[in-house]
């Protein structure tokens, strides 16, 4: 057998990720609504509550996503917004809802703690030192919530062997293409993937923009200092939670986040650092999901059998699967934003095997404008040292 005969032979290889990649995404389907379909607790339980919501810069619809953790349908709940530069921008915003409802409810922590790298963890322990509840809510600043959410996240806390309670979210408000492809990773790839993994007993997720945890527990697994040099805290605090003997819970509650990006570069270095978080989080899962990246491969083998019919149909088929589950799975989830974008999808996928690659090869990240560099453990450390005054 010649050479050419030997990379014809290879170019078959690519239908092993396209199969799969199909066969995956027509099992999205179904899990996806087994997960949606678990009931919600209807228990009565409303314990105390202190929301810690990490604030840094102005977000796109920033005031309107910060007020809806502020007219929740809860009995008793306190919201620290946990800002740390005096300077931030942002805090007039706070400022304004803490006037708005009163002292008593709404909290604004001012303070420069440094415990670490991880800027939300600095920012989030800041806001602990003023938390009166044991139970504790990590709500991400650029979250829309609905008024029945902190009853619905905190109810599993109820079981005493429950440790932590995360739910799935989707992004929206998209207003640029690039903004729209981060959607379709999220709301296409994603959040798909974690349910998949849930309902199968294949993993479990932490995420980070919506937790419920006790503080008791959070003590127990380390305090959140301890988290303050991970890249990936979310999942390193969820890590501890289920190795620790506790129950980890995803909620059947998805709630909506904000996508903001300013620019292409913005989309590019957040995808990278996207693939490089879940790299980090889960090495071996995220190194096999190149058996599922159907529709690059499935372009590649059509462009390698460019003269013959049935190479062109095969990317159809892959095509038709892809773009078919992702509407369905987005209908499931009321998901108004990836069905705007979905004609992009399969540019949005032949990206991301680019992206895929990229997390292996670069060991720097970029997180709010700075540079850290990862090291073992999932751990990162600023890229250089800051500048002397």
């Amino acid at each position: 057998m010649n050479l050419g005969d030997w990379w014809q032979a290879l170019s078959w290889l690519y239908l092993l990720p396209v199969v799969g990649g199909m066969v995956y995404n027509l099992l999205t389907l179904w899990t996806t609504k087994v997960f949606l379909q678990r009931p919600l607790l209807c228990q009565d339980f409303q314990p105390g509550v202190s929301v810690l919501k990490p604030v840094r810069g102005l977000e796109k619809n920033l005031e309107a996503n910060l007020r809806t953790i502020a007219q929740q349908d809860y009995s008793t709940y306190e919201v620290i917004y946990c800002v740390q530069d005096p300077e931030d921008p942002a805090l007039p915003i706070v400022k304004k809802i803490q006037a708005e409802f009163s002292p008593e409810k709404i909290v604004i922590a001012v303070d420069q703690v440094e415990a670490g790298t991880n800027g939300k963890v600095n920012n989030l322990l800041g806001g602990l030192k003023k938390a009166q509840y044991d139970i504790l809510v990590i709500s991400d600043s650029d979250t829309h919530l609905r008024p029945d959410y902190l009853e619905n996240i905190v109810k599993p806390l109820a079981d005493p062997l429950v440790g932590c309670v995360t739910t799935p979210f989707k992004l929206t408000k998209a207003q640029t293409l690039y903004e729209g492809l981060e959607v379709l990773t999220i709301n296409a790839d994603f959040i798909p993937s974690v349910l998949f993994a849930e309902v199968t007993g294949a993993s479990k997720a932490c995420l980070g923009p919506s937790i419920a945890i006790r503080r008791s527990t959070l003590t127990d697994l380390g305090g959140l200092e301890s988290l303050a040099d991970y890249l990936v805290e979310d999942f390193e605090l969820g890590r501890r939670v289920w190795t620790g003997g506790l129950k980890m819970v995803l909620l059947p509650y998805v709630i909506d986040v904000g996508v903001d990006l300013e620019n292409w570069t913005n989309w590019w270095s957040h995808q990278v650092y996207w693939d490089q978080n879940t790299y980090r989080a889960r090495p071996l899962p995220f190194l096999a999901t190149i058996i599922i990246r159907a529709v690059p491969f499935a372009l590649m083998f059509s462009l390698w059998h460019w003269s013959e019919p049935w190479g062109w149909l095969i990317l159809l088929i892959t095509l038709a699967v892809r773009y078919g589950t992702a509407a369905l799975v987005a209908k499931m989830l009321k998901d108004s934003e990836t069905l705007r974008y979905l004609w992009f999808l399969p540019m949005r996928d032949c990206c991301c095997l680019i992206f895929w690659a990229l997390s292996f090869s670069q060991r720097q990240v970029l997180w709010r404008g700075i540079p850290y560099r990862l090291t073992k453990g999932g751990k990162m450390m600023l890229a250089s040292p800051p500048p002397k005054n």
